[in-house]
């Protein structure tokens, strides 16, 4: 643990998926002292039926801000067009750039299947920058103190599944149960999408989506409200399980 930045990178495709999926393990890890970065590839340009996209674009990362200030972290974007997140050079050389700024010892991220293809743009683009980002050659930027591969874990599919229905089994719970207020107090500063998803969804119920989630995944270790996550453990990657290192099981 001495030789960790001690800096989260939560990089995520959309304003608002790190309330939904990691909030709550990243008040424990701000309350524990740690750097906390909240990114993402867009700015959800597309999540409104009645603004335009550079108008729902600067509403929803101002309510990203105000979620991460919440917590004291810091909100990054790198500007993708939503719902048109592609795997390619110039998309991954600009994530390159963002993990190399903020030179992150651990990272969340998208599973490889989700329910939305964003999500699973994310996912690649974030394995890939963790892999590389501290190599010297990769970029021009200055190499952060202490730079190396970071621990990287994959959040949860919004209901826990993937796209076929399979249950997702992680390997790690985290108890948010004491959180869950500042969680809820973070995904409520994007009212905007409450009202997209009643729109475009046809449904109320943007904040008990994220409950039901917590409860279940609580269920599986024993507590009123979890977060779950899958750990990358490929090879070069850290193989030891810091989260459960830093929370216990």
């Amino acid at each position: 643990m001495s030789e960790l930045s001690r800096t989260v990178l939560a990089f995520l495709a959309h304003p608002d998926d790190a309330e939904f999926l990691c909030a709550g393990t990243l008040i424990r890890l701000a309350d524990a002292g740690w750097s906390v970065h909240i990114g993402t590839a867009t700015a959800g340009d597309c999540g409104s039926v009645t603004e335009d996209s550079w108008t729902i674009a600067a509403v929803r990362t101002n309510e990203a801000r105000r979620a991460a200030a919440l917590i004291g972290a810091t909100y990054h974007c790198l500007g993708e067009p939503d719902a048109l997140v592609v795997y390619d050079k110039p998309t991954l050389r600009k994530t390159i750039e963002m993990f190399r700024a903020v030179g992150p010892s651990l990272v969340f991220t998208h599973p490889a299947k989700d329910y939305m293809m964003d999500h699973e743009m994310v996912h690649p683009l974030a394995r890939a920058a963790a892999f590389i980002c501290a190599a010297p050659n990769i970029s021009a930027a200055p190499l952060p103190p202490a730079a190396r591969i970071p621990y990287l874990y994959y959040c949860d599919p919004v209901t826990g599944c993937d796209p076929s229905g399979q249950p997702v089994e992680p390997t790690t719970w985290i108890d948010i149960t004491a959180q869950m207020e500042r969680k809820e107090q973070m995904l409520a500063c994007h009212a905007s999408q409450r009202q997209w998803l009643q729109a475009h969804h046809g449904m109320d119920e943007y904040m008990e989506t994220m409950r039901r989630l917590g409860r279940m995944r609580g269920e599986g270790c024993h507590c009123r409200f979890a977060e779950a996550f899958v750990q990358h453990r490929g090879h070069a990657f850290p193989q030891d399980d810091l989260l459960t290192e830093l929370f216990g099981a």
